[in-house]
């Protein structure tokens, strides 16, 4: 594998999450640094809750240039920066500090990524009803980002669980504070999500459902969830195509999975950190990244 060569002028990122060793992040962000021509490292640091303010403290003491951030820390090392931007602030959760000489900015690019690895793939859902379904982070931050960005009409559906306050109250930030009319409801009840999802430009699972370990399942009973002319997305990268994805490319809908979110998240991500844009096809070309499925 070739390395690259460090040097004593050589400059951190880093990445901040437990567990974290899974990560495809550094191998996307070295990519990126090597097609920029920058002299910038990417490492994963298994980080967790407890030892996140000491290593917020020595991002700043080792001016490192940034770091990503994911769970559990998303949601809490807003307490450890000097500011923190609008979408992040109404997300609730920052996965990018942009270190600006010692001044800690905390940005989201979950959504950012997600929309732009929609008009990457020809989606545009502006001015159109979607139906999304999770309350978690990357949910939060997707429609959040998606509102934002000028969908019309939003219906959010979530388990009653621990996490559904996360969507309620997202309902309410979405309708306070953009032009976008949500809506919650339960993912209990099956018949309402048809309907919904009948009535919508454009679906997305936003959970980790058809992931390991719930690799293979899905909620979605059978394939008469999805006409034909219904986008159907999921923010999973891994497996390449989910159980649920399967079911409606089978249907004869057009599908798009997670890995347009993974690269242009990052993409949005090395931009704050670094003032540079790097080109997403090499990107795409690079990291192996495809939205078209094979039988």
């Amino acid at each position: 594998m070739e390395r690259h060569q460090i040097t004593g002028h050589t400059e951190l990122i880093g990445l901040m999450a437990y567990p974290i060793r899974h990560s495809q992040s550094p191998a996307t962000h070295n990519a990126a640094y090597e097609k920029l021509g920058v002299d910038i490292v990417n490492l994963a640091f298994e980080v967790n809750a407890d030892d996140l303010e000491d290593a917020i403290k020595g991002l700043r003491a080792l001016k490192m240039r940034g770091s990503n951030i994911s769970m559990p820390n998303k949601t809490i090392v807003h307490k450890y920066l000097d500011e923190v931007s609008p979408a992040a602030m109404l997300c609730g959760a920052v996965n990018t500090i942009a270190n600006r000489d010692g001044y800690l900015i905390g940005h989201n690019t979950d959504g950012i990524g997600y929309v732009q690895s929609l008009k990457d793939n020809s989606i545009d859902p502006a001015g159109k009803k979607v139906t999304i379904v999770g309350s978690g982070g990357a949910a939060t931050a997707v429609q959040i980002q998606s509102a934002l960005d000028g969908v019309r009409e939003m219906s959010i559906f979530a388990r009653d669980d621990s996490f559904r306050d996360n969507a309620l109250e997202t309902v309410d930030k979405i309708n306070k504070n953009t032009n976008c009319k949500a809506t919650f409801y339960p993912l209990e009840d099956l018949d309402c999500l048809k309907k919904e999802m009948a009535s919508s430009y454009l679906f997305t699972n936003a959970t980790g459902v058809g992931m390991k370990p719930l690799e293979g399942q899905t909620y979605i009973p059978d394939a008469s969830f999805f006409p034909k002319e219904l986008i159907v997305t999921d923010v999973i990268y891994s497996p390449h195509e989910t159980a649920m994805l399967k079911m409606a490319r089978k249907a004869g809908c057009k599908t798009m999975n997670g890995q347009g979110m993974m690269l242009f998240q990052a993409i949005a991500a090395i931009e704050l950190m670094l003032g540079q844009r790097v080109d997403s096809e090499y990107m795409k070309e690079k990291l192996g990244i495809s939205y078209v499925y094979e039988d």
